[in-house]
This record gives structure tokens, C-alpha cells and sequence, in this order.
């Protein structure tokens, strides 16, 4: 029987076939980015503020605090942190901000409040308190526990007056 020749080798001239046909997608890609940024941007330019130097801009930021608002300060709470023995804890004071109209209604949930504070902060580990960016959390969290409770009308927020971790 006599060897078949294999099919799969390649004549010595193809190679600058190959290298054609990367330069034309190359062209190709080139053009179509091309024209793809050339036809999607705007004309013309936006229109925006210019800062000239020397000017002052007139920034007057809205006042968080209102006449409208009241504080109600809630206890003062004392929490042990992790399950080991009672070692590491927080000692924390918070105050519930709302209408002066609801001062009553954060009073009567006191208790509801507490309990719900309590519950989170003991689910927290000693890992968290070490990170800076856990505190805007933690007062974000308590300030929807707070919402939870009393609802969205009456809690405007929760302030942390005290904290201390031991």
C-alpha cells in the first residue's frame, strides 16, 4: 500500500496570506472605532459652568438641623461584644431625631428601641468595630432599626452622642 500525503501541511506561501489578512482587520477594526466615536459623540460641546478665578461662587448648604426637629435622648446602653467572656464591650448613647410633635411616641417605643439596638450591636464582632468605615454604618443601621420601630414619619435619624469600646 502506498502513504498517503498529509493534507494538513501548508505551502510555503500562505504565511503572507495570514499576514494579509491581519492587516485588514486591523483596517477594519481601526475604521469601525473610528467611525464609531466620530458618529456617537455630540456636535457640539455641553454647555458648562466656567470658574474664573477670583470669583466666588455662592454655595449656601441647607441647614440639617430645623426648628421644627426635636431630640429624644434614649439611655444609655452597655453591650458585650463576641461570645467570649465579658471582656470587650461598648458603652454607646443615642439620640432618636423627629418632629416635636412625635417626642411622646419615641418615649413610649424606648423600650422597642432598645431592644432592637441591642440586638444588632450583639450580632456585631470585635472585627467590625477595628474598620473606620463600619461607624457611617452603624449609624445607618440604628437609624433604620429606629425607622423600623417608630416608622418613616416619625424618625428622622439617629445620632451617636457616646461611644466608647473597651
Amino acid at each position: 500500500m502506498a502513504a498517503k500525503e498529509d493534507d494538513t501541511e501548508t505551502p510555503k506561501g500562505t504565511t503572507s496570506g495570514g499576514m494579509l489578512m491581519m492587516i485588514l482587520l486591523a483596517i477594519v477594526c481601526g475604521a469601525g472605532s473610528f467611525s464609531a466615536m466620530f458618529f456617537l459623540t455630540p456636535a457640539e460641546a455641553a454647555d458648562a459652568a466656567v470658574c474664573v478665578p477670583g470669583e466666588s461662587a455662592e454655595y449656601r448648604a441647607e441647614p440639617l438641623a430645623t426648628d421644627d426637629q426635636a431630640y429624644v435622648e434614649l439611655k444609655e446602653t452597655l453591650i458585650t461584644i463576641g461570645n467570649e467572656p465579658a471582656t470587650r464591650y461598648v458603652k454607646m448613647k443615642a439620640v432618636v431625631v423627629t418632629d416635636k410633635s412625635h417626642i411622646s411616641d419615641v418615649k413610649k417605643a424606648e423600650p422597642m428601641l432598645m431592644d432592637a439596638f441591642v440586638s444588632y450591636m450583639r450580632s456585631l464582632e470585635l472585627s467590625d468595630f477595628e474598620s473606620a468605615s463600619f461607624y457611617p454604618r452603624l449609624r445607618q443601621q440604628l437609624a433604620h432599626r429606629s425607622e423600623l420601630v417608630l416608622g418613616g414619619d416619625v424618625s428622622q435619624g439617629v445620632l451617636i452622642t457616646e461611644f466608647l469600646l473597651r
